[in-house]
């Protein structure tokens, strides 16, 4: 494991033999301190780990200098779980979403807050930050796609929170954080309210009619076993009154 040092010893940068990326290490308020430099390159990696002393020094004679577990770091655990723990029970889409709205929006705005700052307040304070910055450029997104005339959708905003919440409660389990804060949105207001159509009476009987004719004498002979398993399908979802995703999820 190379080590290098540099200012005069007060900071080493070294490579571990499992990393390509170059980590820094430094004595600073009392406590050895490590950090990594996500750089592969050692000069890169030299001056991304002396702006990291420089802070933390400077913070250490501020007095402001906080060594309480931060948002990012909780993302980071969740991540490493996350994937590993709900691997073949979550799609690999839906794995990867948290990994982006981290990366995009919540990280960015919360990443170098202590957890117990990311408050109810805080929260809206995001809130109110993605409804009004949403056409300035990103530049944690890898998107190409051109920016949005508008501000994010309700749906938009909750699966953020979805995710922040989760984030929060991997803090709870390794103990960073006591408690959940109040993640609701205040002065919510009902969202829009959406009614599942249905057939009438006359509708259903001329549905289920021409799906019974087809399967008895379809188009072509070869597609009568797929006939009947439409005429089938028709009767057994307007009989059970299940959703389509339900019906497309039951198991025998």
């Amino acid at each position: 494991m190379p080590t290098v040092e540099l200012l005069g010893g007060k900071v080493q940068i070294y490579q571990r033999g499992n990393s390509r990326f170059w980590q820094a290490r430094a004595s600073v308020g009392g406590k050895q301190r490590q950090f990594s430099t996500k750089q592969e390159g050692q000069e890169l990696a030299a001056k991304a780990a002396e702006s990291w002393y420089f802070k933390l020094h400077g913070q250490a004679e501020a007095g402001v200098l906080n060594d309480r577990p931060t948002f990012r770091k909780a993302a980071d655990q969740f991540l490493k779980e996350y994937g590993v723990i709900t691997e073949g029970e979550r799609s690999e889409k839906w794995t990867e979403s948290h990994a982006i709205r981290l990366r995009v929006h919540l990280l960015p705005f919360f990443g170098a807050l202590p957890l117990d700052k990311v408050t109810p307040g805080k929260v809206q304070e995001y809130r109110v930050h993605r409804m009004t910055n949403y056409a300035a450029p990103n530049p944690n997104s890898k998107s190409q796609h051109k920016l949005k005339p508008k501000s994010p959708a309700r749906s938009t905003l909750h699966d953020e929170v979805v995710t922040l919440r989760m984030v929060l409660k991997t803090a709870i389990r390794h103990g960073w954080l006591e408690y959940l804060p109040d993640l609701t949105p205040p002065y919510r207001t009902q969202g829009k309210i959406t009614h599942r159509p249905w057939f009438s009476r006359e509708e259903y009987k001329q549905l289920y009619e021409a799906a019974r004719a087809y399967a008895k004498e379809p188009f072509r002979s070869h597609l009568k076993w797929n006939a009947e398993q439409v005429y089938d399908f028709v009767l057994f979802m307007a009989n059970t009154g299940l959703r389509p995703d339900e019906a497309f999820n039951l198991q025998h």
